[in-house]
């Protein structure tokens, strides 16, 4: 009797371990919604920005849009450590930070294990047309929007066939401007701003 009970027990656990874990992926696989009065950005458009960051040079910039509390953002981390040690040389690089918490940004920089600048300005998203995290903005060096979207399609950056933000990279620095991206890498996916919500 006591191991029928327990044989139970444990099915019961192992199914709400697996439920939880689909309910999280379906989630995710949600696109976020559109806050209302959204102001889209389109691609080409020039992003009026003070970003005294970057230095004066002629290299694209990337903006990665970052909310610590997010599981989806904590899953991106070593995905854009990985394009920071890639195309720091090329690419000028910060992270956004949108969080209703307060964090210094010596700490955001210990989470990437990398010394690029970061920002606590929550006008750059509406500038920038971001409304949810993780979100990658790249834009061109003369500051027009080249990329706004999604990192990769899998949750947790692992499809190399849709590294969306590192294809924009690579096109962008081989000055191609005929984007072809799909619908999954320019919806939004993942946690709404300012709190996470998914």
């Amino acid at each position: 009797m006591r191991k029928g009970v327990l044989i139970i027990w444990l099915m019961l656990l192992f199914g709400g371990i697996i439920a939880l874990f689909w309910y999280n992926e379906w989630v995710y696989a949600l696109p976020t919604p559109v806050p209302k009065n959204y102001k889209a950005v389109r691609s080409g458009e020039t992003i009026h920005l003070s970003l005294s960051f970057i230095p004066k040079d002629s290299k694209p910039v990337f903006l990665h849009f970052f909310n610590p509390d997010c599981p989806c953002s904590k899953f991106n981390i070593p995905h854009v450590k990985s394009l920071i040690k890639q195309y720091g040389s090329e690419v000028n690089f910060a992270i956004v930070v949108m969080s209703k918490k307060k964090f210094t940004a010596r700490e955001i920089q210990e989470k990437f294990d990398v010394s690029t600048p970061v920002l606590f300005d929550t006008a750059i998203a509406l500038a920038c047309g971001v409304y949810s995290t993780p979100q990658a903005v790249l834009m061109d060096a003369s500051h027009k929007l080249y990329y706004r979207g999604n990192y990769n399609r899998s949750r947790y950056c692992a499809d190399p066939k849709s590294n969306y933000a590192q294809m924009a990279i690579e096109w962008l620095l081989h000055n191609n401007y005929n984007l072809s991206f799909n619908q999954p890498a320019l919806q939004a996916y993942g946690c709404q701003l300012p709190n996470c919500t998914k």
